[in-house]
């Protein structure tokens, strides 16, 4: 399939399927003319890049990871070690935005001007 229906499949942009293909996360094979067309396991895999994507992995971790992904006879405990260290990195910078949201408040609180009911001067 090209890359119009793809994208039409997935949800996804031509532009980002260009730039997964260009990282080495999905492969294509070009025409004479250089158009990309696309195997049918493509849907997949974009779908699968997508979760990756949407949970918060970079491309070049997922381009590291997906070979063990996709590929349960090469599956060991490296890729179960690799997404818990994700997900570890992930709770580390919650706990940073948690904190610097209650600092915010904080500065927030301390910046509220009591209400009295007037009008604010022009």
């Amino acid at each position: 399939m090209r890359i119009g229906e793809l994208s039409a499949r997935t949800g996804v942009s031509a532009r980002s399927i260009r730039y997964y293909e260009q990282q080495g996360l999905l492969a294509a094979v070009r025409t004479a003319s250089g158009q990309r067309v696309f195997a049918e396991s493509a849907v997949e895999r974009v779908d699968l890049i997508r979760r990756l994507f949407d949970a918060g992995l970079s491309s070049r971790r997922m381009a590291e990871l997906l070979p063990c992904v996709t590929n349960p006879d090469i599956r060991t405990g490296w890729l179960t070690d690799r997404l818990r260290e994700e997900r570890s990195r992930m709770v580390a910078e919650m706990a940073r935005l948690a904190h610097a949201v209650s600092v915010l408040d904080d500065v927030v609180a301390d910046m509220t001007v009591p209400d009295d009911g007037a009008a604010p001067a022009a």
